[in-house]
């Protein structure tokens, strides 16, 4: 990276495809990125079909529109304060440009935008979606964008089951919260027919949560007693500006997980939701040895 963003904490990737999901996309990455004084990466992946060369698809496919909408997202990003870069990629698939970037840039996080598309056969959020939750080798944020982004974000909730990736996006929430001074709920759904979490565990999950909300000035822990975790978290989010979550346990990852909790919510839940997965490097080293 240029020496002029040397001297940043971090990078995170956002890919960007079209000005609507860029301009959505880049509200949270802004956020996110002050908080943490992070730099950006913006990447235009040029998908190239196995027809042509590499090189012929970078001098017939790319367009000027493509282009421009790089130089202008990097535009508003460094007219927020935050350091900017800008890629264009050439590969066989988004999914491939995309992973990667995060190894050759060294990428600490990616944040991407989902539309809340019906899931397909064998297709989750969406193939590129899933093939980069599966193989990046870093954090990932995906933000659904199906809605505006409210005017201002005065409340975020967050859901809290304590799963592998509920820190980080609890990281995620805190750094909204703090650039827009909301508050914060953090809410637990407590089935009373799990008999492995015990209500006592539940409220400790919620006071070691509220812990980690470092510099937000109202937080307030909710333990709601139901058997329809999903349906719950989703009435909930109606109240509030901004839902951030982490996957479920092997979430979205996998057929089997189409009905898992962080899926329904991110595809019903009222106004801006944000999934977070926290990146697991012995998972990966393991995946990568199974046939």
């Amino acid at each position: 990276m240029p020496d002029e963003v040397s001297n940043a904490d971090g990078t995170l990737l956002v890919p960007i495809a079209n000005p609507e999901t860029a301009t959505r996309q880049l509200d949270t990455a802004i956020e996110i990125a002050i908080d943490r004084s992070y730099r950006i990466l913006l990447v235009y992946v040029l998908e190239v079909p196995s027809q042509l060369s590499l090189n012929d698809g970078r001098r017939y496919l790319l367009e000027d529109e493509d282009e421009q909408l790089l130089i202008d997202a990097k535009s508003r990003v460094e007219a927020a304060g935050v350091p900017a870069e800008k890629r264009i990629r050439i590969a066989r698939g988004v999914a491939t440009g995309i992973t990667g970037a995060v190894e050759k840039y060294d990428i600490d996080a990616i944040l991407m935008g989902w539309r809340g598309r019906p899931p397909r056969q064998d297709v989750i959020l969406g193939s590129h979606l899933d093939k980069v939750l599966r193989n990046a080798e870093c954090d990932v944020l995906v933000k659904r964008i199906k809605t505006p982004s409210p005017e201002e974000v005065e409340s975020v909730l967050v859901p809290v089951a304590g799963g592998p990736h509920d820190g980080f996006a609890a990281e995620a929430a805190a750094s909204i919260a703090r650039r827009n001074d909301a508050s914060v709920t953090l809410l637990h759904v407590f089935d009373p027919d799990d008999p492995d979490r015990p209500r006592e565990d539940a409220r400790a999950l919620l006071a070691e949560t509220a812990d980690t909300f470092e510099g937000v000035q109202s937080i307030d822990s909710e333990l709601v007693e139901s058997t329809d975790v999903a349906g719950t978290i989703t009435d909930w989010t109606t109240e509030h500006d901004v839902t951030v979550l982490g996957v479920s346990r092997g979430g979205l990852l996998q057929r089997a997980v189409l009905g898992t909790i962080s899926e329904a919510v991110g595809r019903h839940a009222a106004g801006t939701v944000v999934l977070a997965k926290r990146h697991d490097p012995v998972s990966s080293r393991l995946r990568r040895l199974l046939p």
